[in-house]
């Protein structure tokens, strides 16, 4: 859909090693990188934003960074916006207050509530009270993988079918396989 211009999509992995992906700014300035590129009339609002802030030469503040975001997602006549938020609970508590994951949960509650006929948001993350108590009100779906019965199965099987059909793996000794399997299907924790 997004190739053909039927939807737009922006995709954010917060990533623990890297701090400064875990900050509302980060997220924010990715999420405007990837849709401005995807239509005119979204490329215009950003340009707007790097107008207004003397051509890049001032940093826009996170507020600005939002409301810039949310503009765009308001335009009247645009494909559906499809916005991924991975791996939530990679994103930092400490001592600021709001602690960064915080201003993230509060960024995806202020998107929902703000009614955009257009966007749809799907947020992972592995089980974490803060994410859990945030996006329960909010959520439409939810979709428990660890709770699943057969979740732990399916692992295990995409698992074997790797590690049976990879030809870097075909010279491997049967018990070296074995253990692979095993380490990754029960001690990883479905990670």
């Amino acid at each position: 859909m997004k190739k053909t211009g039927l939807a737009s999509l922006a995709y954010y992995y917060c990533d623990l090693r890297d701090d400064k992906r875990n900050y509302l700014r980060g997220l924010v300035s990715s999420l405007l990188l990837q849709l401005c590129h995807q239509s005119d009339s979204y490329c215009d609002k950003v340009s707007k934003l790097y107008l207004k802030h003397a051509n890049g030469s001032r940093y826009p503040s996170d507020d600005a960074l939002v409301l810039c975001l949310k503009g765009i997602l308001k335009l009247p006549g645009q494909a559906p916006v499809y916005l991924i938020l991975d791996a939530l609970d990679e994103s930092p508590i400490i001592s600021d207050v709001p602690f960064p994951r915080e201003k993230v949960l509060m960024l995806v509650e202020q998107l929902l509530v703000s009614q955009c006929p257009n966007l749809h948001i799907c947020v992972t993350s592995r089980s974490k009270a803060d994410i859990s108590a945030a996006l329960e009100p909010l959520s439409f779906r939810s979709i428990s993988l660890r709770d699943e019965n057969r979740h732990r199965e399916d692992i295990s099987c995409y698992i074997k079918s790797v590690v049976n059909t990879d030809p870097n793996m075909q010279e491997w000794r049967t018990t070296d396989k074995e253990l692979v399997i095993d380490v990754l299907t029960h001690q990883v924790d479905g990670m």
